[in-house]
């Protein structure tokens, strides 16, 4: 089971915590934990610290972390939730670069390395907007 980003700073689970609340809160608890102090610290709470304020350091962090808290409904779908817009552009994008190419050097090797090119590019980066197999 996966820690609570936000126990491990102390903060209350909401997506719309400020990055200041975020960085005070990682340096109260990085300072009180921190393994080089003179009593030894705890580096075990730092570490789970540590990957807490790199999880929740931008609003997309927070916002995915509040919806991978236990209790919360899940949405069911290929899509998550707030992303099918940024599927559809990329979508968009890599059918009209593969178009261009057809229309700018017809049915030529290059433009089939452009529509390849633009589909690895969709590949790569649509997996933003797909659900985690976890989920």
């Amino acid at each position: 089971m996966k820690a609570d980003p936000f126990a491990a700073l102390g903060l209350p689970v909401q997506p719309e915590l400020s990055d200041d609340e975020v960085r005070v809160a990682w340096r109260r608890v990085a300072a009180a934990t921190h393994p080089d102090r003179d009593d030894g610290g705890d580096p075990a709470a730092f570490a789970a610290a540590a990957a807490a304020y790199t999880e929740l350091r931008t609003v997309t962090g927070r916002r995915e972390a509040c919806a991978d808290q236990p209790g919360r409904p899940r949405r069911r779908g290929w899509v998550r939730r707030g992303r099918p817009v940024a599927l559809i552009l990329r979508l968009a994008v890599a059918a009209g670069v593969s178009l261009g190419a057809v229309l700018a050097a017809g049915p030529a090797p290059a433009s089939y390395a452009v529509i390849a090119g633009a589909l690895t590019w969709l590949l790569c980066t649509a997996r933003r907007e797909l659900p985690s197999r976890a989920g």
